[in-house]
């Protein structure tokens, strides 16, 4: 598994604000949340290979758990558009994949950055999830995920925080 890099952004920083289209086309930017509901900002790595699609199951799985949280989550990956809707209508995924080509998201989070596959190096985004509060504060962040059961860890943290 690749280490995840050393990330800039610590518990209590703001949040780098952000928009960017959905698998719809929708622009959604972080602004929007602020002061209403936590947002669960995932970053994974590529639409549907096993480990993000396990990922994305097990939110679109706790899904009503998750709102019931007052929670809105936010995948990101810097697949386009056409990938994301493809990626969203195959598994059902009720929340918006955000499209990152131009990798600013995964930049200012600081999760884009050099990974191993198989012996091959090379550049790519790091599956890491940030907890944003409704002060666009940054409430939690999991740098080691496991994507069979990170939807319950950010469920059990939500509940934690209410």
């Amino acid at each position: 598994m690749a280490r995840t890099p050393e990330l800039k952004l610590k518990v209590g920083d703001p949040a780098p604000e952000f928009s960017a289209p959905t698998q719809t086309g929708e622009v959604i930017s972080l602004a929007q949340f602020k002061g209403k509901q936590p947002v669960v900002l995932y970053f994974y790595p590529k639409d549907d290979t096993p480990g993000c699609t396990k990922e994305a199951c097990g939110f679109r799985d706790a899904w009503a758990a998750l709102q019931k949280a007052g929670a809105t989550v936010l995948g990101v990956s810097t697949d386009p558009v056409k990938s994301h809707a493809r990626f969203a209508e195959k598994y059902k995924l009720p929340f918006p994949l955000l499209a990152d080509e131009d990798r600013k998201i995964v930049t200012a989070y600081g999760v884009w950055g050099p990974k191993t596959f198989l012996g091959r190096k090379y550049q790519g985004t790091h599956r890491v999830t940030f907890l944003i509060g409704r002060d666009g504060r940054i409430a939690r962040i999991w740098d080691q995920v496991k994507p069979a059961s990170h939807a319950a860890e950010v469920l059990e943290a939500l509940r934690v925080a209410h």
